[in-house]
């Protein structure tokens, strides 16, 4: 399945959710420090229900180690500032799906790193300032999970 890297993630809550995201896809979730929190925080886990001991979670202290984790792996960094919307990728297994942080998005030394693959965006409405990441990571991953034909998915 595919890794979602969550970069210098704030929210709590959202971060829960993108546990019970990665428990239910089988994705890997990958949080990338500095955190907003820590793994004590009520919101993060009343989010992630009893889910944290399904899902593969790794924490990693930069972006260049989260990468070093992933060699292979293409990344797609999702920001407003593409033409590419994610729906025209042909995902892979591994493939990495790297989101920013929730006030601000990824910064533009991360979207010019030159393990990313591609900018691509999740098209909104004019005049939005942005998705919630959490729901923004779900709409991704399960087109990626789509694409891969709900690879280990029960009937």
């Amino acid at each position: 399945m595919v890794h979602i890297f969550l970069h210098e993630p704030v929210i709590a809550g959202n971060t829960g959710n993108a546990i019970r995201l990665a428990a239910v896809t089988g994705a890997r979730l990958h949080l990338i420090e500095p955190l907003g929190f820590d793994f004590e925080d009520a919101k993060l886990r009343r989010a992630g229900l009893d889910y944290h001991d399904l899902a593969d979670v790794h924490i990693h202290p930069d972006l260049d180690a989260a990468l070093a984790a992933v060699p292979d792996s293409r990344v797609f960094a999702f920001t407003s500032h593409s033409e590419v919307t994610f729906d025209r990728i042909a995902y892979r297994r591994q493939d990495v799906l790297l989101f920013g942080t929730e006030p601000t998005g990824l910064p533009e030394h991360v979207l010019a790193h030159d393990r990313v693959t591609e900018r691509v965006r999740i098209p909104m409405l004019p005049a939005r300032r942005s998705l919630n990441l959490a729901n923004a990571a779900s709409i991704a991953v399960y087109e990626a999970w789509r694409q891969l034909g709900y690879d280990g998915a029960g009937a």
